[in-house]
């Protein structure tokens, strides 16, 4: 009877775990004739409860996601510089500016570095406007040899060579917040440096170009 018993109870666990697996097959496949998913676990963990910023948002007056920041806010990680591109902001930031960075010998090497990455390219190695770009130079190939284009060499920075800048003033007398400046927003044939070099790198950069107007 124990025997009889046991087979009984075999068959009908036998009998759930197939039943449970065709529920399951039903449910996870579907039948072919709708465009339901089935049942889903834990939908809201991959549905967003955030609004898409293309999507109608009523929290809004607008009815829209996107918006506007507030007048007066600072974007997370920009830091504000308040002065334009103009001449008169270019003397306020030189006669207000003061490089906030403490000089050592490892900012001045960092400072370096970035130096000769991005601007001893055209200012030279030693500021002195001899960098490789304002030299002849040719591009030579399988298919061509051609002379590339030399661009005019800035001023030099040293002292000894005295060269006034285009805005008045000698090179190497230069400001803090003058080379700061230019470095932002560029000048003449120089170009923003901007979105190459941080606030903090920019500072570094003025840093080493102050040793390079002592020479």
């Amino acid at each position: 009877m124990n025997a009889n018993m046991l087979a009984m109870n075999k068959m009908r666990f036998l009998s759930a775990v197939g039943a449970a697996v065709a529920i399951a097959a039903v449910v996870a496949c579907g039948d072919n004739t709708t465009r339901s998913t089935g049942w889903e676990f834990s939908r809201n963990m991959y549905d967003p409860l955030g609004y898409n910023p293309d999507q109608p948002n009523p929290n809004f007056k607008d009815g829209k996601t996107a918006q506007i920041p507030p007048p007066g806010t600072t974007p997370v990680g920009f830091e504000r510089f308040p002065y334009s591109a103009s001449t008169e902001d270019y003397e306020r930031a030189g006669a207000e500016l003061v490089n906030p960075l403490q000089r050592t010998q490892e900012t001045l090497a960092q400072g370096e570095a970035l130096y000769q990455v991005y601007c001893a390219v055209c200012h030279g190695p030693e500021g002195r406007g001899d960098g490789p770009i304002t030299k002849d130079r040719r591009l030579e190939s399988k298919s061509e040899s051609r002379q590339l284009e030399n661009y005019p060499p800035p001023p030099s920075y040293a002292k000894s060579d005295g060269i006034n800048s285009s805005r008045g003033g000698l090179m190497a007398e230069l400001t803090d917040g003058k080379i700061y400046h230019t470095i932002t927003y560029g000048l003449n044939m120089m170009g923003s440096h901007a979105s190459q070099l941080s606030p903090e790198e920019r500072w570094k950069v003025v840093m080493y170009v102050r040793e390079l107007q002592k020479k």
